[in-house]
Parts: structure tokens; sequence; C-alpha cells
């Protein structure tokens, strides 16, 4: 099966909510995602990678899609 990527689209992840009493493969993939301070934004390629990712930590992020 083929890898489904937008093309071009952008994805903005803001952590809103602290790992802290998290388990460690939610802080971990937090850390993955390159958030390290709550209220930071960093922007991902929107690929199925960073979307499980997102999906894992969702309770702790927001997520904007930029075209």
């Amino acid at each position: 099966m083929p890898k489904k990527e937008s093309q071009g689209k952008t994805l903005f992840v803001t952590l809103v909510k602290s790992p802290i009493g998290y388990t460690k493969d939610q802080r971990a993939t937090a850390r993955a995602l390159g958030l390290r301070r709550l209220q930071q934004t960093i922007e991902h390629k929107d690929t199925e990678a960073i979307r499980a990712m997102i999906n894992k930590i969702g309770h702790l992020v927001h997520v904007e899609e930029a075209g």
C-alpha cells in the first residue's frame, strides 16, 4: 500500500498540557515531536508518522493544518 502524503501540507503542533504525570512513552513522543515547553509550537510536514505521534498524545496538543 503506497504512503499517502499530503502534497505541501503543514501541521502546526502546540503543546497545551504538560506531559508530566503521563506515561514515559507519551513524554518521549512529545519530545520526539520537538515539544519542550508549554505553548511551544512546532511545524511538521503532514505525514503518517507525524499523525500517529499526534494521535498518541492528542490530549496534550493542539493541531492546526496549513495548506
